[in-house]
């Protein structure tokens, strides 16, 4: 179980990078590092874990020659998951099933746990997002995850993130944002660093259509999978600088007003002025270095857009994956959201604002 002192660290950043108090939410913890006596308890609700139960089932067959899969597990995609669901025999599908089955049981246990933190404590409503949701696979798993927790007597929402897992990753960026961008400019530039890709866009605010940023979008972005090409460190960077600049030369060559200003997403514990502290470790070479800023690395790539000095603000990205979907998440105080991807991203906040509620029946009526 993470210590008091630790939640504590994850809650007290004053900014601008990794801030508590952000525009419209106040984040009340992120980068939890629960543990038991098995290890981190997030491990149990990670891509590998899924990929995990789905191994030992096949083990168990294998010894009987009744494993109806070929290949290594690990080499299954979401893609072949799926299709074996919706096309495969009746073996194959219920091979899948049952490993979604333990996955969705483990997703559970994890919950739990981080329900028993002060931050989490209090949550009314989780939204899943990361790689895996984006599948049928993981959609059930989340859907069973919440029926388990329903069964057990916990109220507490459980919801896949609206906005396509890799969008989701830039959209939140929107909410990070000062206010003085909104008034003068209609896009951004956001960047989201993962432990396999880097993916680096424009997110278009659409504030004529929603005020709250809840119509936002992608406009255009590029994915750079770094783990196929395994780069140093300042390969990475200076990759990310090229994919910056083409995706703001693109935007502007199309009309878009983009602001001089960069959010980001990264893993780990994000420091005031801009450094890592830990839990970068799946990112390629040592972004965790006291000689290392990511913040400054970008803000020297990408000096100004525009006419405009670039101001560059960063959070963990499992927060900004969270913070894509706070439009939606108006009704309720206080929310969290996990990330199922290389590893188990989480994060917990509180709005500000007192919940929306929903009208009552008779009151639909009459309108």
């Amino acid at each position: 179980m993470a210590t008091a002192k630790a939640e504590t660290t994850r809650s007290a950043a004053t900014g601008p990078h990794g801030a508590a108090e952000l525009p419209s939410v106040t984040v009340t913890s992120y980068n939890l590092e629960a543990r038991d006596e098995d290890g981190f308890v997030g491990d149990r609700a990670s891509r590998s874990a899924f990929v995990e139960h789905l191994d030992a089932l096949r083990s168990h067959l294998k010894r009987n020659g009744d494993d109806p899969l070929k290949g290594e597990t690990a080499a299954i995609s979401k893609k072949e998951l799926d299709a074996l669901l919706k096309d495969g025999d009746a073996s194959e599908a219920a091979l899948v099933l049952s490993a979604v089955e333990g996955f969705a049981q483990s997703l559970a246990f994890v919950i739990r746990r981080f329900a028993r933190l002060k931050s989490w404590a209090p949550v009314e409503r989780i939204v899943v997002g990361g790689g895996f949701r984006e599948s049928r696979v993981g959609e059930l798993a989340i859907a069973r995850a919440a029926i388990i927790l329903r069964t057990d007597g916990r109220a507490i929402d459980l919801v896949p993130v609206s906005h396509h897992p890799d969008e989701a990753g830039l959209v939140g960026s929107a909410h990070l944002a000062p206010k003085w961008i909104f008034e003068a400019f209609d896009s951004l530039v956001a960047v989201d660093i993962g432990g396999s890709n880097i993916r680096a866009g424009i997110v278009e605010l659409r504030q004529q259509k929603a005020p709250d940023l809840s119509r936002a979008r992608v406009w255009k972005s590029e994915l750079w999978r770094h783990a196929d090409d395994e780069p140093s460190r300042d390969e990475a960077i200076e990759r990310l600088g090229k994919m910056l600049h083409e995706q703001i030369r693109s935007a502007e060559k199309e009309g878009l007003r983009v602001a001089p200003f960069i959010g980001v997403g990264c893993p780990g514990l994000i420091e005031p002025h801009g450094a890592i502290d830990r839990g970068a470790q799946n990112l390629p070479g040592n972004w965790e270095s006291s000689r290392f800023n990511l913040v400054e690395s970008i803000r020297e790539l990408v000096p100004e857009i525009g006419d405009h000095e670039t101001e560059v603000v960063m959070h963990n990205d499992a927060v900004i994956q969270g913070l894509s979907e706070m439009p939606a998440m108006q009704k309720v105080e206080h929310w969290a959201v996990l990330t199922i991807g290389t590893g188990l991203g989480n994060a917990s906040f509180r709005n500000r604002n007192k919940p929306k509620s929903e009208p009552h029946s008779k009151d639909k009526d009459k309108g």
